[in-house]
């Protein structure tokens, strides 16, 4: 297979970061290129880490430059936008959206998004239905490949402290244990198990839309 360049959205993110570490030790890319709108502490020889203005169009055109593969984990919370709505909306939905068009315009043939479980475009819920309009959204870009993952609740360390996730990641590890069949796909989940199937998602060579929820996630991690 052919070395690849990857780009990553949200690599200041848990998500995002743990993505970055196993593309930089993946000898299937050869370059990785992190969009972020300030600098983050990480040095690697196949890394590229680029600072964009993701509200120019013609910057993010620019900086998103070429390559194979793009991973969208960029995501906020209602904390961080003190409940401005449209902020959100900005963040999460017009980010990896323009992400999506912008890299279709450029050549990429694979998206990988970090979407909900019960992402739903016809929710009642702001979040879900958020998630929802953006999968329904990237479904028509027309890229080769389009991975969507819908995790429940993420663990692993954030560099923000969140004490409420702090105790649902407790309740949701308990939980897992119960939750079977249908209901698998609410177990929590490692984080690095995430990122690490989000790679192995990009390197397969299919075409189409996938959408991963836990026990396909944990699958594919493990294979």
């Amino acid at each position: 297979m052919q070395q690849q360049t990857a780009v990553v959205i949200g690599a200041s993110g848990m998500i995002g970061n743990l993505v970055t570490q196993a593309l930089l030790k993946d000898e299937s890319f050869s370059k990785v290129r992190i969009l972020v709108r300030k600098p983050i502490l990480l040095e690697h020889p196949k890394l590229e880490t680029v600072i964009v203005n993701f509200a120019d169009l013609n910057d993010y055109q620019n900086k998103l430059g070429t390559g194979n593969c793009i991973f969208s984990c960029i995501g906020t919370t209602q904390k961080n936008v003190k409940g401005d709505n449209q902020l959100y909306r900005s963040i999460d939905y017009d980010i990896p959206l323009n992400a999506a068009t912008l890299g279709k315009a450029a050549g990429y043939q694979s998206f990988s998004m970090v979407s909900s479980v019960g992402a739903n475009a016809a929710s009642s819920n702001f979040y879900l239905r958020l998630k929802g309009e953006l999968e329904d959204a990237i479904s028509v870009v027309g890229f080769n490949s389009l991975h969507i993952f819908r995790p429940s609740m993420l663990l692993g360390n954030r560099k923000e402290f969140r004490f409420a996730e702090n105790i649902f990641q407790g309740v949701f590890k308990a939980l897992s244990i119960v939750l079977l069949g249908s209901l698998s796909k609410y177990k929590a989940i490692q984080g690095e198990m995430l990122a690490v199937a989000m790679v192995k998602a990009a390197k397969q060579e299919v075409q189409g839309k996938f959408v991963y929820e836990y026990d396909a996630i944990e699958l594919l991690a493990k294979s």
